[in-house]
């Protein structure tokens, strides 16, 4: 019998590997493709598929701009757990709206929950932030500075400056102000690393940015609330300082430490750290609603709707467009994740505040932000993801590179 050469495509650092022979029927390869032969004769042409011939090793998987080869279980378990948290969060929109529908329409749901539940709640957020954490995470700041900076001045400068322009333009009362300006002080959201996974923005960046702003609105929060709020409300800055510490760096140093020295622990945390966020999120978001619905459901209560939309709208456009004036000029990717951290904060930080500083109505307008913020960054994210690219507007110079350096 004629023998029939066989060409499969197979990618070069994988020719290696043993080739074994397949454990299915012959009928179940693709039909040949004939190929010309400049010595002569035909050769036959299969589409091999190395999948059979594997044994326990997957091809790296693109996860936004990262490759995340895995060989063995425990790179696979990694990568479902991934997986896992990935669909949780793209879920999280859905639950926001439904905890605020559920609120609203039936606020014994959530009026159970008393503002003591707040703080362990918002802890346990932050706990899912820190075990995701080394201590090489802070030193790459060292390598980046000029894209931290930017997203710092972002995050603590013009989002607060731009809360209050917009609570003094649609003159909000007593009753939100205090709420809707303290929303503008938190740091980001943890929400917003999986938005810059699906715009395909710096990953790494987002979440070193939301690491950082974290840690310092231990120090910056409660200086800008005492400076925007205290002529309208008095504010205890240090008591503010105080209550961040315990429910922010306290379970966020928690989670960098046990990530540092005791990995299996975090192993069995990790996988269950996605749910314990979604609900503490659910519960932060509905007591106020529910607490607050006949303030929420008046008129002065639904003209606070459009003011929220219209500051996390202009908070998205700002940050995007900061990073791209001349000076502080970045790329795309770059521009992305600025624009999605300088949008999405921790609305569930400013809610846990205003109940222990202010009395709570002023937590109905962070609630407020928390569906706002989710549901327009995931949006914008998914439209950037699409492949959609926003023109830039303004006349700016194009990004000077380095043609010695190749990246």
């Amino acid at each position: 019998m004629a023998s029939i050469p066989v060409t499969c495509s197979i990618k070069p650092k994988l020719q290696a590997l043993p080739f074994l022979p397949p454990t299915r029927s012959r009928a179940s390869f693709p039909p040949p493709q004939r190929a010309s032969n400049p010595k002569g004769g035909a050769v036959f042409t299969f589409a091999c598929s190395t999948s059979r011939f594997h044994h326990g090793t997957s091809f790296p998987r693109k996860q936004g701009k990262f490759s995340l080869p895995s060989f063995g279980s425990d790179q696979a378990n990694a990568a479902r757990e991934q997986d896992l948290s990935q669909l949780l969060s793209a879920l999280l929109p859905l639950v926001v709206a439904a905890t605020a529908v559920a609120a609203l329409a039936q606020p014994s749901t959530f009026t159970w929950v008393s503002k003591e539940f707040y703080a362990p709640a918002l802890g346990g957020i932050m706990l899912s932030i820190g075990i995701r954490l080394s201590i090489d995470d802070f030193a790459l700041a060292f390598k980046r500075p000029l894209p931290l900076t930017v997203g710092f001045i972002a995050q603590y400068v013009l989002k607060p400056a731009l809360g209050v322009l917009v609570a003094k333009a649609f003159g909000l009362s007593r009753m939100f102000y205090a709420g809707f300006v303290l929303t503008a002080c938190v740091s980001g959201a943890q929400l917003s690393s999986y938005a810059n996974f699906l715009s395909k923005g710096d990953v790494a960046l987002g979440i070193l940015l939301t690491s950082y702003t974290t840690v310092a609105s231990v120090i910056v929060t409660p200086l800008l609330t005492g400076l925007l709020i205290g002529s309208v409300v008095p504010v205890d800055a240090v008591a503010m300082a105080k209550s961040i510490l315990q429910v922010v760096l306290v379970p966020v140093t928690l989670g960098l430490l046990l990530n540092t020295y005791a990995k299996p622990v975090v192993a069995v945390l990790q996988p269950v750290m996605p749910f314990v966020a979604m609900i503490c999120t659910s519960l932060c978001i509905g007591s106020p609603l529910s607490l607050n619905r006949s303030q929420i459901l008046s008129g002065e209560g639904l003209r606070l709707v459009f003011p929220v939309l219209i500051f996390h709208a202009v908070a998205f456009t700002l940050g995007y467009w900061f990073s791209k004036i001349p000076p502080l000029r970045q790329d795309e990717q770059v521009s992305r994740t600025i624009s999605l951290c300088t949008g999405m904060q921790s609305s569930t930080l400013a809610g846990l505040l205003a109940t222990q500083f202010f009395d709570s109505s002023q937590a109905v307008p962070p609630a407020c932000s928390v569906i706002a913020m989710a549901i327009m960054g995931l949006c914008l994210a998914s439209f950037w993801g699409s492949g959609f690219v926003i023109r830039n507007l303004l006349p700016l110079p194009p990004l000077r590179t380095n043609s010695a350096v190749k990246t």
